[in-house]
């Protein structure tokens, strides 16, 4: 008891301490100071402060160093995310003390986590169709787009592997979790973590205790480094926006402004769906839900990372929206892998765009294809920033658009990872608020 309450302690001053700093104004004048600079440095835009950053070499140089802070915060949250993860769900499962509760989460919640990803997408798709934004770009811009990131490569350099559904199956299960580790597979991690949880259950107490000790430890530990980092993140934020519209200019941006409105349109309509699921399935208040869990979704929104996020979503929660523990604790940690709603409505907007633009069509089956490999692209993926432009990549290869197509929506690309994280982190606590309801 006194080891869990000496853990309970130290989290909640590291989330305390965080939320005191006024982050999110921070934040978000960071985002503001950051657009400005980048606008004003970027010799495309002509507004006078140029600096003579005109040679391909001089723009990357200077976008290195605006991003540096960015570099090194995102270096602080993905050293910590693996550990952080895995100890969370490996004491979610343990404290709860009773295998066949883990096994009715289990079964409930997968199939949840599954239908909501398949809404999004769905939601995504349909909305590209009907607003059409590849079709309205301007190829000469666009061109240009990609003929600079190809120059600066500032495209994704590697794709998830391609695997048929019985290897995917048979490799859930890691022969060897430190190589799991190192490639960041998070749903080989996930897995290893919950039957090294089940199994924590099935044995004597005193003979797991080390265990536990070791991942309450790691929790602590993952969070006071995450604290750290927080008081960089509005620098950071500032330099990777800086950076990205110093390299791409409001031109390449605006470019691509009705692809970026027809993204924010669908996980707005995922926001909805999250509120009539709120209302119907938790039965409770859809509007006191989004009250209790604002100061997450703006830590969300800032670290673009639900990884970073999950201990404040978990502390929400429990604390604010009054989920059991042994609930929470579980849900959170696996949603923060599995349940990718913000980033998969992304991924089908961002494919449909793309072939718009290469003027591919796609046959009814290609679509439901598409919905079923982002899905499956989607599941595992680490809870950290940028990765959804890996996905994106390993999806285009499956419909046949050329991976440099990647480019045109760069310029956009921080700003909207910004956005769907914040819908990743609402769609966990829904999806706890949910089964906290139903499991009794």
């Amino acid at each position: 008891m006194t080891d869990q309450s000496n853990r309970a302690i130290s989290i909640e001053e590291s989330t305390h301490f965080i939320m005191d700093q006024k982050l999110w104004l921070k934040i978000l004048i960071g985002m503001a100071l950051g657009i400005i600079t980048g606008l004003l440095l970027s010799p495309t835009e002509g507004y006078g402060l140029s600096l003579g950053l005109d040679a391909p070499h001089a723009i990357k140089s200077t976008a290195q160093w605006l991003s540096l802070p960015g570099t090194i915060f995102l270096s602080m949250i993905k050293m910590v995310i693996i550990p952080l993860i895995i100890c969370s769900i490996i004491l979610g499962i343990a404290q709860s003390n009773d295998m066949g509760f883990v096994g009715k989460i289990g079964a409930t919640l997968i199939p949840y986590f599954i239908f909501t990803t398949a809404i999004s997408i769905a939601i995504g798709i349909t909305l590209a169709n009907i607003i059409q934004p590849g079709a309205m770009i301007d190829s000469t811009i666009a061109q240009q787009a990609i003929d600079a990131s190809i120059q600066t490569k500032g495209l994704p350099t590697e794709t998830f592997s391609e695997l048929s559904i019985p290897e995917r199956i048979s490799n859930l299960i890691p022969s060897n979790p430190f190589k799991s580790s190192v490639n960041s597979d998070m749903l080989q991690l996930v897995v290893a973590a919950i039957i090294t949880g089940l199994a924590l259950i099935a044995i004597p107490s005193a003979t797991g205790k080390p265990i536990k000790e070791l991942c309450i430890a790691g929790q602590v530990l993952a969070m006071k480094i995450i604290s750290w980092a927080m008081l960089i993140a509005p620098y950071a934020v500032f330099g990777l926006l800086a950076s990205t519209t110093l390299q791409f200019g409001f031109q390449a941006i605006e470019s691509v402004g009705l692809y970026a409105a027809t993204v924010l349109s669908g996980l707005l309509c995922m926001i909805i769906i999250y509120m009539l699921i709120i209302a119907l399935a938790a039965r409770s208040n859809p509007l006191t839900f989004l009250s209790n869990i604002r100061e997450v979704q703006l830590l969300a929104f800032s670290t673009s990372s639900s990884g970073a996020t999950m201990p404040f979503s978990i502390q929400a929660a429990e604390e604010k929206l009054k989920l059991r523990p042994q609930i929470s604790r579980f849900i959170i940690p696996l949603g923060t892998t599995i349940n990718m709603d913000g980033t998969a409505l992304y991924q089908g907007v961002a494919t449909i765009f793309l072939t718009q633009f290469y003027n591919i069509e796609l046959s009814i089956t290609q679509t439901v294809m598409l919905v079923i490999t982002t899905i499956g692209a989607s599941i595992g993926t680490p809870g950290v920033p940028g990765v959804g432009l890996v996905i994106l990549a390993t999806i285009l290869t499956t419909v046949g658009v050329p991976p440099e197509g990647i480019a045109l929506i760069l310029g956009v690309d921080r700003i909207l990872d910004m956005c769907r994280t914040t819908i990743n982190v609402t769609g966990d606590l829904a999806a706890a608020s949910v089964l906290n309801k139903w499991l009794k």
